[in-house]
């Protein structure tokens, strides 16, 4: 016999929309805050148009003069090794939570060997920003 349609199966419970208000609420809010604030700017900001403003801007140089002229490469160094040391931060952020805040999720003997390669990660990182120090890649001149 076929069970009546308000009963849900034992272990799921019925679809409502009802429970995503808040949150398509919370969306309507910051696209209306953002749309608001572009607009805003638009209507109330100075308009005026002047030779630099206009000029293109390329990474903090001036785009005048020949595009083959040499230049110096450091300010990318600086961003590139920025970027290295971010993605340390994202893979030792989750490890620290795991490590410390639930060791018990941590198989049995092996929390030990993921902190030894941690400190080798580490290492290697430090190797990698000491060589850049020498190198000079932090100079900017």
């Amino acid at each position: 016999m076929p069970s009546p349609p308000d009963m849900a199966l034992p272990g799921t419970e019925a679809f409502e929309l009802a429970t995503y208000y808040p949150i398509f609420i919370y969306l309507l809010v910051i696209l209306a805050f953002a749309g608001g604030t572009l607009l805003m700017a638009h209507l109330v900001g100075p308009h005026r148009r002047t030779a630099i403003k206009l000029m293109p801007y390329e990474s903090g140089m001036d785009p005048i003069g020949d595009a083959r002229q040499h230049f110096d490469v450091k300010f990318y160094l600086i961003a590139i090794l920025f970027l290295v040391f971010d993605v340390e931060l994202l893979f030792l952020y989750p490890w620290a939570v795991v490590a410390y805040r639930d060791p018990p999720l941590l198989p049995a003997g092996l929390s030990w060997p993921i902190f030894w390669e941690v400190v080798i990660f580490l290492v290697t990182l430090a190797l990698a920003y000491v060589y850049a120090w020498r190198k000079g890649v932090f100079r900017w001149r």
